[in-house]
This record gives structure tokens, sequence and C-alpha cells, in this order.
């Protein structure tokens, strides 16, 4: 597998390899020995599969605070989605900045984000399929949502962001401006 590191740190796209034949191909998406000797040393609890019918379907900007943050690693299986993560750890040289990347399914990349950064999707396709690995359970009393369209945040979407298709969740959710960040610079996932 194929590491690169994006622009902030600890944001990194995985490239898996793919190995064809008349038939098809075979890629190993995740192999924790592999990914470790990489600096990746993440182990998973969870797996999440979401399905996005339209175009311009936006889910995010979500994070899980602590006791029950979580590193995921996501990848697109059908469709293409451009994919966000931001950093909202406290004391980051790299605070509120963020880093985007396309996830196909035909370009087969992935995007690990650590604990401590906000991740949403748009859909640039219909019928996406998003598969993602959680390193830790789902928490409701440890949910929480930035408004994926704010200003302070300036994230480049590639649409007219009056156009997103969004959750209740996600349209109601509040501005970077006023959050407190359960998240700090340098603390463990």
């Amino acid at each position: 597998m194929d590491i690169e590191q994006t622009a902030l740190s600890g944001v990194v796209i995985c490239a898996p390899r793919r190995f064809g034949d008349a038939r098809g191909w075979f890629s190993e998406v995740w192999n924790q020995k592999a990914l470790a000797a990489c600096g990746i040393d993440c182990a998973f609890v969870q797996d999440n599969h979401s399905y996005s019918r339209d175009v311009g379907t936006v889910r995010g900007l979500h994070y899980q605070s602590p006791p029950h943050a979580q590193a995921k690693l996501v990848r697109c299986a059908r469709g293409r989605i451009f994919d966000v993560a931001v950093d909202i750890r406290r004391g980051s040289p790299d605070y509120g900045r963020w880093t985007g990347v396309e996830l196909s399914a035909e370009n087969g990349l992935q995007l690990m984000i650590p604990a401590g950064f906000l991740h949403g999707f748009i859909t640039r396709e219909p019928d996406c399929e998003v598969l993602y690995k959680c390193s830790d359970f789902y928490a409701p009393h440890c949910d929480g949502a930035i408004r994926f369209d704010d200003p302070d945040l300036a994230i480049d979407w590639g649409i007219d962001t009056g156009r997103a298709i969004l959750s209740d969740k996600d349209a109601a959710a509040p501005a970077f401006a006023s959050f407190v960040s359960p998240f700090s610079y340098g603390d463990a996932a």
C-alpha cells in the first residue's frame, strides 16, 4: 500500500495496490501490520456503510468527542465523492484548516482521518456507497457536527452550497466560530 501525506499532519491518503487479470482485480484495503510500518497504528472496532442516492448529498461535518473519539479510514466503493477532513485540535498549527481528496470506486483511494478532525463528504455521482472503519463505537452522547458550509472554514465543495442535500441534523449544525473543541493537539487518540 502506498501512503501519501496530505497538507494536514496525520491525515493520509492510502492507495491500495490492485492486482488484475481477465476476471477483474483484487485489492487488500486494510492490513494492520503493513500500515503500522508506515506509522498508522490504529485498531478498528466498527465498519460503517452509507448509501447516498443523489449528486450533491453532503454528510458532515461530523466528529465524535472523547472518550469515544474516532479515527476513520474512508473509501468509496461505488460512485465518486469529495472527502474532507478539518483539523479541530486546539493548539494545532493547522487548527481550522481542511484538506480534501476525491475518493471513487475507480481510483480505490482511501483517506485516513485521525481523531481530532471533522469529517464530511459530498457525492459527485448518483448512487454512492461509502465504507469506513472507525476506531471506537458510535456513542450518541459524544456525537457532534459543525456546519459544512461555514465561511470560517471556507471549504470548496465544488457546488453551490445552497443546493446541497442535507440531513436535518447537518442543516441545523452550529457555526465553527461558536465551537469549543474537545480535542487538544498532542493528545493520544
